[in-house]
């Protein structure tokens, strides 16, 4: 039986990707191995968006090697994130996490049936089987999160999870008591 379309081996996208592809030969011509590890330096994980305006590592004044990043839209505690959680907690160090949503962030802006009735009109493709986890409440969202980890049975009880809104605009975070 042959596979499917999807599961066909196919060759790399060369063409799609040129222009990374020639990025990097330049960075590996510099590039010095950093001897860095696995582990969080500063023990910590942060939950952002996947929002390509946000540089993690800039706004909490930190480098490569202090943190685990973990991004998603909407910067959500999903079921991948607490196991991705539980890995770093157990084996890179991770003893604090801090979840990062931001202001202006499309997951904030409509309801999940928008979001989804906007990806048909522009694509024909129905998402709906799938929770895309808008928030209309980004404070009671936040919490949620927060909770969840502060919850979750397979991560170490003295684990410290946090949340703090950040403000796109001007890069300040807002810390919420949880």
């Amino acid at each position: 039986m042959p596979l499917s379309r999807t599961a066909d081996l196919q060759p790399f996208p060369r063409d799609a990707f040129a222009d990374l592809l020639e990025a990097n030969a330049a960075y590996a011509v510099e590039h010095v191995d950093s001897g860095l590890t696995g582990w969080a330096r500063k023990g910590l994980a942060v939950i952002t968006c996947m929002d390509s305006r946000i540089d993690p590592l800039a706004v909490l004044g930190l480098q490569p090697g202090d943190v685990k990043i973990l991004r998603n839209a909407g910067a959500r505690v999903t079921d991948d994130v607490l196991r991705t959680l539980v890995l770093a907690a157990y084996l890179l160090g991770v003893t604090r996490v801090l979840v990062m949503p931001h202001t202006d962030c499309k997951m904030a802006s409509g309801e999940e049936a928008d979001i989804h009735l906007a990806i048909r009109e522009r694509s024909g493709v129905d998402t709906r089987s799938i929770e895309i986890r808008t928030v209309s409440d980004q404070r009671s969202a936040l919490i949620t999160d927060v909770t969840r980890i502060r919850t979750f049975p397979l991560l170490p009880p003295n684990l410290i999870a946090a949340g703090a809104l950040l403000d796109i605009h001007t890069g300040h975070l807002e810390p919420y008591d949880v």
